[in-house]
């Protein structure tokens, strides 16, 4: 993971209400001059020029977000943001376009071939030269930024996370923690997760 902050060309395309099973939302939409990829921010409530806000930075997982996959613990982890924003009186998630840990959605669905062969999910990737975890937290800090976020509470357990955006000159007041139930499919790459990714989970 590279954590070096680059001032990247960010620019807000769009925006509308949305309403949501877990509460009304602003969306808004992020443009990168350097990618064909738009990244989604929804906000509750007024983050501007507040403390505390509870932010959930969330990479795109497609089998996990929208197809319900078992294999992972991603689209249990975004509901369960929505969840804990639905009960909050402002906050937000960050939606980056960043499928499979950065190897795209292909790469990603070659490497589920690899591990039902026997290999773990960082096996796989160094199978297929791939990097284990190539995903940038640049463009959720500067969205922070420019939301004028003054600190926030980070939903995650992966603390790479947490100091990538402090590099980039995020003020993380603390971290909250994201319980996700194991799953007879999932329980492996959990334990992946935390041997080999540093993930702090606690289940």
């Amino acid at each position: 993971m590279d954590h070096d902050c680059i001032d990247l060309n960010l620019k807000q395309a769009a925006s509308a209400i949305l309403p949501t099973e877990y509460g009304q939302f602003k969306i808004l939409v992020f443009e990168n001059q350097g990618s064909d990829l738009a990244h989604a921010v929804l906000i509750k409530g007024n983050v501007e020029g507040k403390d505390a806000v509870p932010i959930r930075v969330h990479s795109e997982c497609l089998t996990g977000d929208a197809l319900f996959s078992m294999k992972c613990d991603c689209g249990e982890q975004l509901e369960a943001a929505f969840k804990y924003l639905s009960k909050q009186t402002n906050g937000a998630i960050i939606y980056l376009r960043q499928e499979g840990r950065g190897i795209g959605l292909a790469n990603k669905i070659i490497a589920y071939a690899l591990q039902d062969t026997g290999l773990d999910t960082v096996e796989a990737n160094q199978a297929l030269g791939l990097p284990i975890d190539s995903r940038s937290y640049h463009e959720a800090a500067q969205i922070i930024k420019y939301l004028k976020i003054k600190s926030i509470d980070l939903l995650t357990n992966n603390p790479k996370k947490l100091q990538s955006l402090e590099k980039c000159g995020i003020k993380v007041r603390k971290r909250l923690d994201i319980k996700i139930k194991p799953n007879k499919f999932n329980s492996g790459y959990l334990k992946i997760k935390k041997s080999k990714l540093g993930h702090l989970l606690t289940n």
